[in-house]
């Protein structure tokens, strides 16, 4: 029982994180109408209960990231920070900035997030984190069987800041190439199940706008399953074609569906 559960809120905490804080928040990849935002919104808070990430201070940050990648302006480059542990605390200091207000961020960099203030208040509170790590505690305390599934426990306190630490470390680090780029960006997995296709950084990188983040044919990127299902559904309309993929009815999704999103944001 422990470890699906582990796996589970390991897959959709990272999912929604592609989907909803880094291919809608800070890409604006797709449309979505008032209602499926507001529900992608509230579902990625309560599936990501204490390590929530704020979207308007995600997409900021990343958007600083794409515009800086790999150089020192950079909020998360493994390639000026000795280790993964550094390189997350340097990111959570400017993504707290950001969050609070303390730090001011670039007008480029501003707008084309979605903003729901009455969940973001709540879930950003430390109360609200530490009741989500106290339910998490009480499955554990139920379930766990064995002493190692303990070991698991911590690591669904802090999951959204481990999720961004592997893409950004091993994304940067490790793999392989399949374009080009003034950064060090890397493709860690050809079929990317660990991180929902995050780990393409290379492809993302020389293809920021591009929904689809694999590029190869031998290459897999979950989430763009999820966004090409969601659209077939009609409740999301994605507004660019894959690059180097031929697009279908199915991809493109519904027009009239798409009412009342809100204006594109600058794809960085």
């Amino acid at each position: 029982m422990v470890p699906f559960f582990f796996a589970s809120h390991w897959s959709l905490s990272v999912l929604f994180q592609s989907l909803f804080q880094h291919r809608y928040a800070a890409h604006r990849m797709f449309t979505a109408g008032p209602r499926t935002e507001r529900a992608l919104h509230l579902s990625t808070a309560l599936i990501q209960g204490s390590s929530y990430l704020d979207p308007r201070a995600y997409a900021i940050l990343h958007r600083e990231h794409h515009a800086y990648a790999d150089t020192e302006r950079d909020p998360h480059s493994p390639v000026h920070q000795k280790n993964p542990l550094r390189m997350m605390l340097h990111t959570a200091r400017r993504y707290a900035g950001l969050l609070t207000g303390r730090i001011a961020s670039e007008p480029r960099f501003l707008g084309g997030y979605p903003e729901w203030p009455a969940v973001d208040r709540v879930f950003n509170q430390w109360p609200t984190r530490i009741a989500f790590g106290a339910l998490y505690t009480l499955f554990y305390k139920r379930f766990a069987t064995r002493p190692w599934h303990w070991a698991l426990l911590p690591m669904h306190f802090v999951m959204g800041p481990v999720h961004g630490a592997i893409v950004n470390w091993c994304g940067h680090r490790y793999g392989y190439r399949n374009f080009a780029s003034r950064d060090a960006s890397r493709n860690t997995l050809p079929v990317d199940v660990l991180c929902m296709g995050e780990l393409f950084q290379n492809n993302h990188h020389a293809r920021p706008a591009s929904p689809d983040f694999a590029a190869k044919r031998f290459e897999l990127d979950p989430t763009w399953q999820v966004m090409r299902l969601l659209a077939r559904l009609k409740l999301i309309r994605i507004e660019q074609a894959p690059q180097g993929r031929q697009a279908t009815r199915t991809q493109l999704g519904s027009r009239e569906n798409s009412g009342g999103a809100l204006a594109a944001s600058p794809s960085l």
